[in-house]
Parts: structure tokens; C-alpha cells; sequence
């Protein structure tokens, strides 16, 4: 066999579909495998870049997906907070049974998909009995899809809401929803602490909020605060709640340093992984105010990135490329 990379750009990637279902079923068998042992996942290195003028800082990310068995390797790099042109990301694969490299390609279809899949996740596994309700806070490119996946995992929710200050996010929200449930409709909100008091739900996406920043003490009773890595909830939301959950403590650890409590270090009730393998509950009462940090796991950045770079590669999309030749 040729040990050729595939290269698969974002035009390449752009148009190959993954219904929210497949998406969230990849990306919980991949939370699974991690809990069950069949998977690595170290936590993330970040270096923030010391110029303070650019603003800049860059990720990376190893993990092996013992389901698939592929080894990846994520890069992220950002120059300014506030700068979605500037944030570059990548994802390369390779196969543990032949040995050989599969796939070098962009990872903004991966988080785009695998974001708001570990949202709906969490939704379905630590939302309250009976929830009808959601908001969605931030329209950037990680909180688009949120309410579609959010709706086919919590099928029961009547509302659905949306607070945004960009008219570009706000209008592709609204068409991520109508495209996979061309029924059904968001309601715009203004008022945040109000929306949010009126939610089963809440998803916190934003950068640098033009908001209140979120507190759980805003949430009904038995409500579910699910912050996306976001600088949109206040520092003490984890602290304040009666049960706390993190994708991983680890990386809660790297970007979520601001939430940790007086000895500077954050106290978490549940892992997720755990919680999808049923071994802790997702809350301990059904009035819980529950808080959830979410942070990207390679582990579920694999199956994504490996079931869109499989279908571009069958579609003839990108270039084979003799790298070690």
C-alpha cells in the first residue's frame, strides 16, 4: 500500500452531510470507548503566544479512538479572540492496523459537528425529567448547530430560543434548524437573565459576551447550564451549582482555570464519559441546578473527522498526496 496522505480542504468537506443523529451516535460510542478503557485521550497543551498585542494562543490535541483504531493528532491556532478569520485548525489521522497515515485535513466541519453533539449529549443525559425548554446563547460557529442536535437528542422540547448579535449567525441558526426540522421555529430573545429563568436549558457559547455573563443561580430549578469553553458564564457558575460535570477534569483544568474555586482547583461531581457508561448519574436530584463545562476531547474529534474525511475521500473530493516519498 502507498503511504499517501489524503488532503481534504474545507471546500472539500463543505457539502458532505452527516445527519445530528450519526453525528451524536459517534460522538457518544466515543465517550464510551474512553470510559470503557479502549481509548487514550491526554489532556490538551495550550501555550498562550507571549506577544499580548496579537492576543493569540494554540492547542494541541493527541488521541487514540480504540473503536476505529485511529491515532489523531489536532492542532488549533488563534490570533485574537474576536477574530473567526484568524482561528486555523487541523486534524490528522492515521491508521493503527496498516500503520499507514489516512487523512491531513480542516477541522472546522469536525467542531462545527462534534460541538454541539457533545451539547446535546450532556442535555440527554443530565437534563431534568420532562424538560420542554432550551436557550442557546452565542451564534459563532460552535453554537450553530447546537439547536437541531439539542432537539433530536431532547425530542420533547417545546421551545426553543436564541439570544445573538450578529445578524449572520442569527439568520444560519435559524437555517440549521429548518433544514433538519423545517417545522419547527426559535424564538429571539433580548433579556438573558430572564430567558434564562424560564429555561429547562441553557447553552452558553458566546466569546466575549454582549451579555450578562450567565449565572447558575438564574437557572429554575433543576435546571441544566451547559458552557461551551465559554467566557459567557460568570467565573463562579461551577461553584454555585448543586452538581457539577465536565467533559474531562483534565481539560477543565487548561481552559477553565477561571471557574476554579478558592484552592484553585475545580471540584467536579461527574465525568461525562462516566456518566454515558452509567457509571454516575448525570444529576443527584431532580431540582439540581446542574453545570456543565464542555471541552473538546479528541476522542470525539476522531470518529467525526474520520466519517467526513471516509465520505470526501469515496465523493473523489481532495488530493492524494506522496508525502515520504
Amino acid at each position: 500500500m502507498s503511504n499517501a496522505l489524503h488532503i481534504l480542504t474545507r471546500t472539500d468537506l463543505a457539502d458532505i452531510d452527516i445527519p445530528p443523529a450519526e453525528v451524536i451516535d459517534l460522538v457518544e460510542d466515543g465517550y464510551l470507548a474512553y470510559a470503557q478503557g479502549d481509548s487514550r485521550c491526554p489532556v490538551k497543551l495550550m501555550m498562550p503566544i507571549p506577544k499580548t498585542e496579537r492576543d493569540a494562543v494554540s492547542y494541541s490535541m493527541l488521541g487514540y479512538d480504540g473503536s476505529l483504531e485511529q491515532l489523531g493528532f489536532k492542532t488549533s491556532y488563534r490570533q485574537g479572540s474576536e477574530s473567526a478569520d484568524k482561528y486555523y485548525t487541523t486534524i490528522s489521522l492515521y491508521d493503527d492496523t496498516t500503520g499507514l497515515p489516512f487523512a491531513f485535513m480542516d477541522c472546522q466541519r469536525v467542531g462545527a459537528s462534534r460541538t454541539p453533539a457533545t451539547t446535546a449529549i450532556i442535555a440527554k443525559h443530565c437534563a431534568r425529567e420532562g424538560a420542554t425548554s432550551a436557550l442557546m446563547i452565542g451564534t459563532g460557529i460552535q453554537g450553530r448547530n447546537t439547536l437541531p442536535y439539542l432537539l433530536t437528542a431532547q425530542p420533547n422540547l417545546e421551545r426553543l430560543r436564541l439570544f445573538g448579535t450578529h445578524p449572520d449567525g442569527i439568520a444560519e441558526s435559524i437555517a440549521a434548524l429548518r433544514r433538519w426540522f423545517p417545522d419547527r421555529d426559535i424564538e429571539l430573545v433580548d433579556d438573558v437573565p430572564a430567558a434564562v429563568a424560564e429555561s429547562d436549558i441553557v447553552v452558553v457559547a458566546s466569546g466575549r459576551a454582549a451579555h450578562p455573563k450567565v449565572r447558575t443561580e438564574w437557572l429554575p430549578p433543576g435546571g441544566l447550564l451547559i458552557s461551551v469553553a465559554s467566557k459567557g458564564v460568570e467565573s463562579g457558575a461551577l461553584r454555585a451549582a448543586d452538581y457539577a460535570i465536565a467533559t474531562s477534569t483534565g481539560q477543565l483544568g487548561v481552559t477553565g482555570t477561571r471557574l476554579a474555586g478558592p484552592e484553585g482547583q475545580p471540584v467536579i461531581d461527574a465525568e461525562l464519559p462516566d456518566i454515558v457508561a452509567g457509571r454516575v448519574p448525570g444529576r443527584s436530584g431532580a431540582d439540581d441546578r446542574v453545570f456543565a463545562f464542555a471541552s473538546g476531547m479528541i476522542i470525539t474529534d476522531i470518529p467525526v473527522a474520520h466519517a467526513l474525511a471516509t465520505r470526501a475521500v469515496a465523493a473523489g473530493r481532495g488530493q492524494r498526496v506522496e508525502l515520504w516519498s
